[in-house]
């Protein structure tokens, strides 16, 4: 069942590549690899040919594990990154590519990656590369039943770790240590790992991207906790912000403001709706309560085998190196809440995982609110 699902992936994959004028995919994207073939892990490629054909390289002491979980024609390993080279120009020659076009992952390769696949020992000169962004793009942005059943389970994860992490709030406990509580949770409540994980506290709390310090939390302190669990693959992002004591009168305030741009944004999620829509929600709530000026950043993303991937609003994806999306279709995973209200001595954030459906949205980090631990 699984190499059949693959499969269909495959021959999806090669309707879309002799769309885009592509002759044979060159992936070394985990997430790529492992949505097309079962499998992805670091130091391996994938190429598939518009035929259909999929070839893998693996470290040599991969090769029997890959052998096992992975759907392939054709595998080989290499000892190190120089037989790596020696095995994509072998697979060329024998796939028949001396010349056309290859489609490279120009969004998540380095500089110097991509010179690796495009040095003269390993892609034909006459082969002309060429971003293969979209194709895969296209491939991921609507999950199937499976994968909405693995992000819906990386939610229940994610409610898991957010509890541990909230019960760990309290005067003198570290950053760290609120962040370690909730990754000890989600691991024991079934994920595999975890993208990283922010925990800011007091002015911390207005910082886009908190990553945990050894600073202790202090008494009246906001504390932004946000958890991005992966379960057999699949991620679902939650976020909550709590206060270690009693918030005053504007805190409490900023946060009904920013709770209300949540509610009314997944309010208006169903297939069909814009991103742009959801946008000028989330973001037109808090304009009109007067922050306009403590607004910063997107306030949704794609989740999946990506802890941020496709769909993201126009301005975002530009910069992702991604088009702007389509409507969204059912099926479709996203996260709501990305942006925060940033007021300067401290910030609010909330933000849930749900799935496009054709008359609404599905909650899957179902998790209480409010600024009380």
């Amino acid at each position: 069942m699984e190499a059949e699902r693959h499969r269909e992936r495959i021959a999806r994959c090669t309707a879309l590549m002799r769309e885009s004028g592509l002759d044979v995919l060159l992936l070394t994207k985990p997430a790529n690899m492992t949505y097309l073939t079962g499998d992805g892990r670091l130091c391996a490629y994938a190429m598939v040919t518009r035929d259909g054909v999929v070839a893998l390289g693996v470290p040599v002491t991969d090769v029997a594990d890959v052998s096992a979980l992975a759907v392939f024609d054709q595998i080989v390993g290499f000892d190190d990154e120089v037989g790596m080279i020696h095995s994509i120009a072998h697979y060329f020659q024998e796939l028949g590519f001396e010349q056309g076009t290859v489609g490279l992952e120009n969004t998540f390769l380095n500089g110097a990656m991509r010179g690796v696949l495009t040095h003269p020992h390993a892609k034909p000169a006459a082969v002309e590369a060429k971003d293969c962004t979209q194709v895969m793009t296209q491939l991921r942005i609507v999950k199937d039943d499976e994968e909405v059943a693995l992000i819906r389970a990386a939610g229940g994860v994610a409610a898991s770790g957010m509890a541990a992490s909230l019960a760990a709030v309290r005067p003198g406990v570290s950053e760290s240590e609120i962040a370690g509580a909730g990754e000890y949770a989600m691991r024991r409540a079934g994920a595999e790992e975890f993208y990283r994980s922010y925990v800011s506290s007091g002015r911390r709390t207005s910082i886009a991207h908190g990553l945990p310090t050894t600073a202790k939390v202090k008494t009246g302190d906001l504390v932004m906790i946000d958890l991005h669990p992966v379960v057999d693959g699949y991620g679902a992002d939650i976020c909550r912000t709590v206060c270690a004591g009693q918030p005053d009168a504007e805190q409490e305030a900023a946060y009904d403001v920013y709770l209300g741009a949540l509610q009314a944004t997944i309010a208006k999620v169903k297939a069909g709706v814009e991103m742009g829509e959801l946008e000028d929600t989330m973001h037109g709530v808090m304009r009109d309560a007067g922050h306009e000026d403590h607004i910063f950043g997107p306030p949704i993303h794609g989740v999946g085998l990506d802890f941020e991937e496709a769909p993201l609003p126009a301005g975002h994806a530009f910069f992702h190196g991604e088009a702007a999306p389509p409507p969204l279709a059912a099926n479709t995973a996203i996260a709501v809440g990305n942006c925060g209200l940033y007021a300067g001595p401290w910030g609010i954030r909330v933000e849930d995982t749900v799935i496009v459906g054709a008359e609404g949205a599905e909650l899957v980090t179902a998790f209480r609110y409010g600024l009380t631990v």
